[in-house]
């Protein structure tokens, strides 16, 4: 059986991870590694870009949500399949059999094994948008000796930033093996939608503000509920739009809206009901729309120590964005974005409630917000660009 699973149905994730179904074969095609839904959404664009261009594609994954974005997103232009084991026998029999020309590899997506199996069969590595966080970097740069072995390899990489460059240079690569691009969370587009549609599903009256709570998580929604007194004491007619990251949290969730005393609807419902203060939004693949008909986007994940979700997703559609303290995975962007104007890091939940209560009282701050996001994002948009103009050399002259 084979691994190149129709994008309505899913692959046996397991069966995939232990080559039990086996890809394809892709002759000369362009294999790309993303682990999770992150890492997939950031190097869409280069994926349809590659395509456009031509070249046979081949995308592998870790997570079952990750799957599932990348069938959604890309199933019509690349195989896709789990990423094997990194067990030398496994992934040598992976690419034997999917037969490759170039790895792009995405974010820190570093597997040994993948990375022998390659360098076996003369398969050039390039690192894309290479990020090494706070949180492993110590760990990295421990274990540094192994690490300048196994990334051998790699013939070029193309961190997100400066920072990056300099970690991967303690972990022992090699300076001129560096190229800092910039973050291709960048080149995201904004969603082709609907917006009327969609903005009069949530408000069939068009009129009220319209505050988003995306990616939230465990703890997050409880402190962000007790908030909604007091916004709604100042603006009564405001519409909270709740987006869990994790899917197993939605009834959990609307147990927490529930409890609140608030009238709350559920995306899933038949007909919205128009008196509801707050919309639970329980599907899957609705936030990066969402963005563009929102007022005021708060992103989660950074109020509990998580590390923040990509603000790169609302910036594109025009919207700034408010954090919470905890933005080490997004530093240098929510950085950026701060300086730029585009975005309010709060260094507390009491801060992030009077950010937002600002925000509701001055209507012209707002537009100033998503105005600075808009034009945050435009200066920001030429990184796909750089990343293909570096990586022509290492493309496949035979294109499918």
């Amino acid at each position: 059986m084979h691994a190149n699973t129709p994008s309505h149905q899913q692959p046996h994730k397991w069966r995939q991870h232990f080559l039990l179904d086996m890809p394809e074969p892709r002759p000369g095609c362009i294999w790309l590694h993303a682990c999770s839904v992150g890492e997939v959404a950031s190097i869409t664009p280069l994926l349809q870009q590659l395509h456009a261009l031509g070249h046979s594609l081949h995308l592998t994954v870790i997570t079952r949500t990750g799957m599932q974005h990348a069938q959604r997103q890309m199933g019509d232009i690349v195989s896709i399949s789990y990423l094997p084991w990194d067990l030398p026998t496994l992934m040598q029999r992976f690419v034997d059999t999917l037969k490759p020309a170039l790895l792009l590899l995405a974010e820190t997506e570093f597997w040994p094994g993948m990375f022998k199996a390659c360098q076996k069969n003369a398969i050039p590595i390039v690192g894309i948008n290479t990020r090494i966080s706070d949180r492993s970097f110590p760990k990295y740069h421990a274990s540094r000796y192994f690490w300048k072995r196994w990334l051998a390899p790699v013939s070029l990489f193309l961190p997100q930033s400066p920072l990056d460059a300099e970690r991967l240079i303690a972990m022992g690569v090699h300076p001129e093996k560096i190229h800092v691009a910039g973050n291709l969370k960048y080149a995201v587009q904004a969603p082709d939608i609907d917006s009327l549609a969609l903005r009069k599903k949530l408000d069939q009256s068009l009129q009220r503000p319209i505050l988003l709570l995306a990616s939230t998580h465990d703890d997050e929604e409880k402190r962000l509920l007790t908030m909604l007194p007091e916004w709604h004491r100042l603006q009564p007619d405001l519409l909270t739009v709740i987006v869990p990251r994790h899917p197993e949290r939605f009834n959990h969730v609307a147990k927490l809206i529930n409890d609140q005393g608030l009238q709350y609807a559920r995306w899933s419902d038949e007909e919205i009901n128009k008196n509801s203060q707050v919309i639970l939004i329980d599907g899957m693949g609705i936030l990066q729309s969402l963005y563009s008909i929102t007022d005021i986007a708060v992103i989660a994940g950074s109020l509990a120590p998580i590390g923040g979700h990509n603000p790169i997703e609302a910036a594109v559609c025009g919207r700034g964005v408010i954090t919470g303290p905890h933005i080490q995975n997004f530093r240098d962007i929510m950085n950026d974005m701060q300086t730029a104007g585009a975005a309010i890091i709060a260094k507390s939940d009491n801060e992030l409630e009077a950010a937002v209560a600002r925000l509701l009282q001055h209507p012209h701050e707002l537009r100033q917000l998503n105005g600075q996001s808009a034009l945050f994002i435009q200066n920001k948009s030429q990184v796909l660009v750089k990343i293909l103009d570096t990586i022509t050399p290492f493309l496949p002259n035979q294109c499918a």
